[in-house]
């Protein structure tokens, strides 16, 4: 049995419209919940082994605050791979994984984990920024892992639903 995370990036900035996408910043909201995520991974026992996170601005920074304030230590793999990634690409960086992790967090984008998360839960589940899907997997190495792999989806969490 495998933990998979998946927390879309927190709301992101478009005050700079010179700015390119994958260097948009995370806004006042986005700065507000990605602690928050933070704080709940912690809270529910959910600690990432591991955390992947796309090379845009708003997702490395969600996942740098993640990892704060949920007490993560680990490493950080971050990869612009997951920018733009289709369930397919996203399948693949979990693939990858080491089978020392039990409970992988995944930080990228809509629609890619979105449609991900559909996939594996079999019916559509909006993932809105920044918001956290907990999922088990019935598999015993990431290896076996793909976009068609069947698991449960624990619980999701929005940011605009926390206290």
């Amino acid at each position: 049995m495998k933990t998979l995370l998946l927390l879309r990036h927190a709301k992101s900035s478009w005050k700079d419209a010179d700015l390119d996408d994958h260097d948009r910043p995370l806004n006042k909201r986005g700065k507000r919940d990605a602690p928050r995520m933070g704080e709940l991974l912690k809270d529910e026992g959910l600690v990432p082994d591991f955390i992947v996170t796309s090379s845009a601005k708003r997702a490395w920074r969600t996942a740098e605050c993640a990892a704060l304030y949920s007490g993560y230590r680990g490493e950080t793999r971050v990869t612009s791979e997951l920018y733009e990634a289709p369930p397919a690409r996203i399948a693949r960086i979990i693939r990858a994984t080491d089978d020392d992790v039990q409970r992988l967090l995944v930080v990228g984008h809509n629609p890619g984990l979105e449609e991900l998360l559909g996939e594996i839960v079999g019916v559509y589940t909006p993932l809105t920024t920044g918001a956290l899907a907990h999922l088990e997997l019935d598999i015993d190495h990431w290896s076996e892992f793909s976009e068609q792999t069947p698991g449960r989806l624990i619980r999701l969490w929005q940011p605009r639903e926390l206290p």
